[in-house]
C-alpha cells in the first residue's frame, strides 16, 4: 500500500506562486509515474501533469502549459508541482497519484489540497 501525503495549498493573488508536494510513504522504485489531478468546484476531475519516475518524461494539460512545472526528488519520494502565473480558473481542490508499473492497474491518491486564486 502506498500512502500520500500533499501539503503546500493555500490562498494566493491572481499572478503568484505556489508550490505543492507530494511525498510517498513508499521508495518510489515501485512507482511508475506520480501526477496531479484537480476538480474545481461544479466541475469534473481535470489531469494537470506527471511525471515518470524513471527517466523523468513529463506530460501537461494545455491550460498550465508554461505556467505549471512538475519535478520529482529520488531521496525524498517525493514530487512537486511549481505553479506560477495563477489565475482564478486554477482554483481547485489538486489531489497527487501515483501508478504502478504497467500492467497493473492499481493508482494511489492522496487526500487533496485546496488551492484557492483570488482575483
Amino acid at each position: 500500500q502506498v500512502q500520500l501525503v500533499e501539503s503546500g495549498g493555500g490562498l494566493v493573488q491572481a499572478g503568484g506562486s505556489l508550490r505543492l508536494s507530494c511525498a510517498a510513504s513508499v521508495r518510489t522504485s515501485s512507482i511508475f509515474a506520480m501526477g496531479w489531478y484537480r476538480r474545481a468546484p461544479g466541475t469534473e476531475q481535470e489531469f494537470v501533469a506527471s511525471i515518470v519516475w524513471s527517466g523523468g518524461n513529463t506530460d501537461y494539460a494545455d491550460s498550465v502549459k508554461g505556467r505549471f512545472a512538475i519535478s520529482r526528488d529520488n531521496a525524498k519520494n517525493t514530487v512537486y508541482l511549481q505553479m506560477n502565473s495563477l489565475n482564478s480558473e486554477d482554483t481547485a481542490v489538486y489531489s497527487c497519484y501515483a501508478t504502478r508499473p504497467p500492467g497493473d492497474a492499481t493508482t494511489y491518491w492522496g487526500q487533496g489540497t485546496q488551492v484557492t486564486v483570488s482575483s
